[in-house]
């Protein structure tokens, strides 16, 4: 039994444990955490499903043209983080940033849109006065990362 199953170690594909299975490997997912997931639904509660709608809102009026495509795709990811962002993360992609992910990122910081990341970075101190309010200040800090320079970025799970 123990040649049929053997388990490697953490794998570069986000973070997921992989199992040896007669002869291919079986990708699984992280155990379910009950406090991420409280975490989630007090982050709805307390404007995440207002702030994920905005960002959806944004990306679709900037997907109208050919050219705000790509930008729209940003907010579409930035509004699906916002929307759940305890047990994810926000990170860097293989060979990233490229050429032209970061003249994108130049040209998204000159559009204004470094403005998103000022008012996420203001919530997060807001929310970060109180004890209880911690974990979601240092999602709205996460968030505004994502936002500053959004191109290059991928959302994984912890």
């Amino acid at each position: 039994m123990e040649d049929i199953i053997t388990t490697v170690s953490e794998s570069s594909i986000s973070g997921l444990d992989t199992v040896w299975v007669s002869g291919i490997f079986v990708y699984l997912q992280k155990p379910f955490s009950k406090m991420n997931t409280l975490g989630n639904i007090f982050w709805l509660l307390l404007g995440g499903i207002v702030t994920a709608l905005l960002y959806f809102v944004a990306g679709l009026i900037m997907c109208v043209t050919i050219i705000g495509i790509p930008f729209g795709l940003q907010m579409f990811k930035i509004g699906a983080y916002s929307l759940w962002p305890f047990g994810k993360e926000i990170g860097d992609r293989p060979n990233e940033p490229s050429c032209l992910g970061m003249g994108f990122n130049i040209l998204w910081i000159l559009l204004g849109w470094w403005e998103i990341a000022i008012l996420h970075a203001l919530c997060g101190l807001v929310f970060c006065i109180t004890i209880v309010g911690i974990p979601l200040g240092l999602a709205h800090f996460k968030i505004a990362i994502a936002a500053l320079l959004p191109f290059g970025k991928e959302i994984r799970n912890k």
